[in-house]
């Protein structure tokens, strides 16, 4: 979804340079991809499942999990500066909204530290766990395209804390088969969950405002159609239509 949606923003926004905005969008996929690897660690979830397979730890053992999750990191700044040859002047600004989502003091590394927390504020949690690397990866569509980065956030924002509300909804209702990874996780650690403090209705009005708040937050552009249409077809694709009927 992530790379999907700054690769479709690069295109609303006039994409003139191809090779920068799959770089984006890749590094943006990478830091993700890095986020689950060191998710999954002991020190945190442990989970011994990820998309139906052992997870990193589990199949490889805990010191080449850390380091993994340290080398896609790498690795994904390093894809961004690769792509940049021909839009030099525009690495920067990307450079600095993908590290924002990656970091602190909003980033994906500060939602995983709120985890730490007796007390977390859900939505300020869900924003930078999963909201950032949604909101850079509108920005940085934007940016690769040569426009500015900065209306694009709330679009993003508002798409990553549904994304997360529907994972919570999934959490709650569906199997592990389904998902690919455990479920019912969130309740066992004690960890913020949307259905765990507004119930599942109340989980599912807030994907459902959430959705509404993102696609009313696209810029004027020149094409925002494709953009809207990606929007609503990942929407009907949060929650498979029998966990959709079942949270009902």
């Amino acid at each position: 979804m992530r790379p999907r949606l700054c690769l479709a923003v690069a295109g609303a926004c006039g994409e003139d340079d191809r090779a920068l905005s799959v770089a984006a969008a890749a590094a943006i996929e990478i830091l993700h991809c890095a986020s689950l690897v060191h998710d999954d660690l002991p020190c945190f979830d442990d989970a011994p499942l990820r998309r139906g397979r052992a997870s990193v730890h589990r199949a490889f053992g805990e010191p080449l999990a850390v380091l993994a999750g340290d080398a896609l990191i790498v690795l994904a700044f390093e894809t961004l500066a690769l792509g940049a040859a021909k839009s030099p002047r525009r690495l920067g600004p990307l450079l600095r909204a993908i590290g924002q989502a990656a970091g602190m003091p909003t980033g994906i590394a500060a939602g995983q530290a709120w985890e730490c927390e007796p007390r977390i504020d859900l939505s300020e949690y869900q924003q930078a766990k999963t909201g950032s690397l949604f909101a850079a990866a509108s920005v940085a569509g934007a940016v690769s395209a040569g426009a500015e980065g900065e209306p694009w956030r709330e679009l993003g924002a508002r798409l990553g804390e549904a994304y997360q509300v529907a994972d919570d909804i999934g959490d709650a209702v569906a199997s592990e088969a389904q998902l690919g990874k455990p479920v019912r996780r969130d309740q066992a650690l004690a960890r913020p969950n949307a259905v765990l403090r507004l119930g599942i209705p109340g989980a599912m009005r807030r994907l459902e405002a959430l959705l509404a708040a993102a696609i009313a937050a696209i810029p004027p552009c020149p094409g925002p159609d494709q953009l809207r249409n990606l929007i609503l077809f990942e929407a009907d694709r949060f929650l498979p239509k029998e966990l959709a009927r079942r949270a009902a």
